[in-house]
């Protein structure tokens, strides 16, 4: 198994795929090392990627707070992808960082493929939700 097809084999949503499930999703994602200090993404930009995080961590920050870190095997960007609508926080590496990026169309075609990917990513989007409003 190639290098690529080991990082999404490791990662928790991608965990129960089979080998050409994995093939395919490696087709699909760019796998990208950004140092740290990078910017993923940016409060109220146009979203257009799908990032998970391979290696390393990443901040996310709302209207210039600490609301999360994240780490290997957590994923980012989904929101605005979804809906459409503009980033809701913004995300920087907290330290050098290894990532999978799939633009809109490559996401797009993720979900519409795996159902259980699906299901997933809308599983940890409601937890965000719930721990953001303070719901449970």
């Amino acid at each position: 198994m190639d290098k690529k097809l080991e990082l999404l084999a490791g990662v928790p949503l991608f965990s129960h795929l089979d080998r050409a499930g994995l093939e395919h999703i490696g087709r699909l994602a760019d796998e990208i090392d950004l140092p740290a200090g990078k910017e993923l993404l940016h409060e109220g930009a146009l979203a257009y990627e799908f990032f998970l995080i391979v290696d390393g961590t990443v901040r996310i920050e709302h209207d210039g707070q600490v609301v999360n870190t994240l780490g290997a095997g957590q994923f980012l960007g989904e929101i605005a992808l979804l809906d459409g609508g503009r980033r809701t926080a913004t995300a920087i590496a907290d330290s050098p960082v290894r990532v999978l990026v799939l633009g809109r169309r490559e996401f797009n075609s993720l979900l519409s493929e795996f159902p259980d990917v699906r299901s997933a990513v809308l599983a940890a989007l409601a937890e965000r939700v719930r721990r953001h409003e303070g719901v449970e």
